[in-house]
């Protein structure tokens, strides 16, 4: 008996624990969502490239996406975000594949990709919207 009692203050603790720690992850979501709206609440469209930096494969993307830019200028906005250091944000945007992009405009998703894209598709992509 007093063993399950043992077991059961041990047992009050992790949850407790685990409680603040759902607190403290959901406030962090919060905040990074809140930012991330705020970023894509735009009137031109938004694109934004979610990658791996490690990912060495297929073009470039760098050069790619510079191609993009130099494309679209003020017209539209490019943003790149590296997965690894904004797991908050590809998790709640699902985001599983590397590269995944994702075209904003005013807010909404207007339309989604995963994988290499060349500068002109992307390029036609967001004129669509602009």
């Amino acid at each position: 008996m007093r063993k399950y009692s043992i077991l059961q203050g041990v047992f009050r603790f992790r949850l407790e624990k685990h409680s603040k720690k759902t607190n403290r992850l959901k406030k962090e979501e919060n905040k990074v969502m809140t930012k991330f709206g705020e970023l894509i609440n735009l009137d031109i469209p938004v694109l934004i490239d979610f990658y791996f930096e490690w990912d060495k494969t297929g073009d470039n993307p760098h050069e790619v996406l510079r191609d993009v830019v130099a494309a679209l200028g003020d017209r539209a906005k490019v943003i790149k975000i590296d997965i690894e250091k904004n797991e908050i944000l590809a998790d709640a945007l699902k985001v599983k594949a590397n590269p995944t992009f994702i075209i904003y405009k005013g807010g909404a998703m207007k339309w989604r990709q995963s994988g290499d894209l060349d500068a002109n598709t992307l390029i036609n992509l967001v004129q669509k919207y602009a």
